[in-house]
């Protein structure tokens, strides 16, 4: 697949980017700043960028999506618990491993390139 086609099938380029991820990252803004809805708007900010980085990671193999899109969705899932009392806040150093690990696989693009090489033969 050719960088060019790889763009096309990107989900990070166009009008879908504005859904699925700059609203949910607004809604994660608005969620820092408004406490009291914050499980409201963050866990279907990250159950939406981590259902759209997994489709992204399979559909051009976008490179910072293979570990983005598992992690908004076990993020999501760790809010939901907490929410429910059942493991500990996540503020402190657990958010802070988030933004970081978020950061170097956005990073890690610019050495290895945005896109995963397939490595099947009939590909």
């Amino acid at each position: 697949m050719s960088e060019q086609s790889r763009k096309v099938t990107d989900l990070t380029c166009g009008g879908s980017a504005v859904l699925l991820w700059w609203f949910p990252v607004a809604a994660l803004i608005a969620g820092a700043n408004w406490p009291n809805f914050r499980l409201l708007l963050w866990i279907p900010a990250l159950l939406v960028m981590g259902a759209a980085c997994s489709v992204n990671a399979t559909r051009c193999g976008r490179l910072h999506c293979y570990v983005t899109g598992p992690l908004f969705l076990l993020a999501a899932v760790y809010l939901l618990l907490w929410g429910f009392h059942v493991v500990p806040s996540p503020f402190g150093i657990l958010s802070y491993c988030f933004v970081g690990t978020v950061l170097l696989a956005r990073l890690a693009e610019i050495p290895l390139g945005k896109y995963r090489r397939r490595v099947c033969a009939n590909q």
